[in-house]
């Protein structure tokens, strides 16, 4: 085993595992508050990769060529724009079927995935599309000969950095605000909560906001760089990312970074020692086999029936 493939390919993990952990936030906290899977959410991702290289241009466009700069205000324009699609996902797909059975909500999130799809599609067009790399550079480090070297680019340290930064934030959003108490009360008993006075509708809409607002971090890291995206990134991608929720534990913060993380590691690993075409065959088997020893994932907590 090279040793040198096997750190390079840890780092491609690392920043694969934290673009998954990102995404799949939003799934987590979905599921916790209203016990249903946004199937809409990996969408809401392909489209901030659209709005970043839309923002990216617009400020080329308008003389802003500081890289800090930029780099802010497209994260920051992205996640707004985000969030308010984030937002109208929970007002049409959810809102209306909340008293209605559990499966309406699901047949109503995959007609709002297909929505945005060919939304995208007949507005942005259906080639691939790009953006010039905007973050260039790279650190080279174990090197030992023009052939054996680690290389990290100051993107992939980018992902890494924020995806760190955005789960603490939301972390102590969570559990220390009043905002995020109230949300886990929603979480424990929505009924209760709401007896004691909790909006829940508020609650509920807030938490797709932050969702959606992961998922902008996400698709504007990935955007910044890869520089490449079309509009069907978000299918597979929203589906990693969910194995990545169930793989942690849906409904656990911890659990949907950790789960992104294993399952990152394990395909680019698998990648570069085994087969580039079945790594997806590797991270699902992965799946199966933890939900075999333990169903609730690896940080979830077993559903307890109350009586």
């Amino acid at each position: 085993m090279n040793f040198h493939i096997l750190v390079q390919q840890t780092v491609n993990g690392l920043v694969l595992g934290s673009v998954y952990g990102l995404i799949a936030v939003g799934y987590t906290m979905v599921y916790g508050i209203i016990g249903m899977i946004n199937f809409a959410h990996g969408d809401v991702y392909m489209i901030a990769a659209y709005l970043t290289a839309i923002f990216l241009a617009a400020l080329t466009a308008l003389g802003i060529h500081s890289p800090p700069v930029v780099m802010i205000l497209v994260l920051l324009l992205t996640m707004a724009c985000t969030a308010l699609y984030g937002w109208s996902v929970e007002r049409i797909a959810y809102r209306p079927l909340r008293h209605s059975t559990r499966l309406a909500p699901l047949i109503s999130a995959i007609g709002m995935s297909l929505i945005l799809q060919n939304y995208v599609r007949l507005s942005q067009g259906a080639r691939n599309q790009g953006t010039p790399t905007f973050l260039d550079g790279h650190l080279r480090l174990l090197e030992d000969g023009p052939d054996h070297f680690v290389q990290i680019t100051h993107a992939q340290i980018l992902i890494v950095v924020m995806a760190v930064i955005g789960m603490g934030l939301l972390w102590y959003l969570i559990q220390g605000t009043a905002m995020g108490r109230a949300c886990r009360a929603v979480q424990q008993d929505r009924i209760m909560a709401a007896l004691l006075g909790v909006d829940t509708d508020r609650i509920i809409s807030i938490v797709f906001i932050l969702g959606a607002a992961m998922a902008a971090v996400a698709g504007t890291l990935v955007t910044f760089n890869y520089g490449s995206f079309d509009f069907f990134i978000g299918f597979v991608t929203g589906i990693k990312a969910f194995t990545a929720a169930v793989l942690g534990g849906i409904g656990s913060l911890p659990g949907a970074m950790l789960g992104g993380i294993i399952l990152g590691l394990a395909e680019s690993i698998f990648s570069g020692f085994v087969n580039t075409d079945y790594k997806d065959v590797f991270a699902f088997s992965l799946l199966v086999v933890v939900l075999i020893f333990r169903p609730s994932g690896l940080l979830g907590r077993p559903e307890v029936e109350k009586v």
